[in-house]
């Protein structure tokens, strides 16, 4: 059976903790967490959020070991809209990190949120 990708969304399992950019920033301002962009490099062009590293979710398996070998680093996921976010913090979790949040608010108020 096909699903769309509401329903996908619906039938992640794992217990996903969504935040806002201000409680994500404020958060990392104090536990050095990692904003993790995982969008296009084609949208990050467009719109860049400075505090955040960017890899795209296509390949967020294959580079995230890269980033951090420390399953309890916190991890702060954002995207365009929220749904590549999620997508993105189930695999985070499957694959063993255990701090994971996702950020489900346009990506201007990341920006803002973050700015030094």
């Amino acid at each position: 059976m096909l699903i769309d990708i509401k329903t996908r969304i619906e039938n992640i399992t794992l217990p996903l903790r969504c935040v806002s950019a201000q409680e994500a920033a404020q958060e990392m301002a104090s536990n050095k967490g990692i904003l993790l962009d995982v969008r296009e490099p084609s949208e990050v062009s467009e719109k860049p959020v400075e505090a955040s590293i960017n890899i795209p979710r296509g390949v967020l398996e294959m580079k995230m070991l890269e980033k951090t070998k420390d399953s309890s680093t916190p991890i702060y996921v954002h995207c365009a809209s929220g749904v590549r976010a999620k997508l993105s913090g189930e695999q985070l979790m499957l694959m063993g990190y255990d701090n994971v949040s996702v950020i489900t608010c346009p990506v201007d108020d990341i920006v803002n949120a973050t700015k030094d």
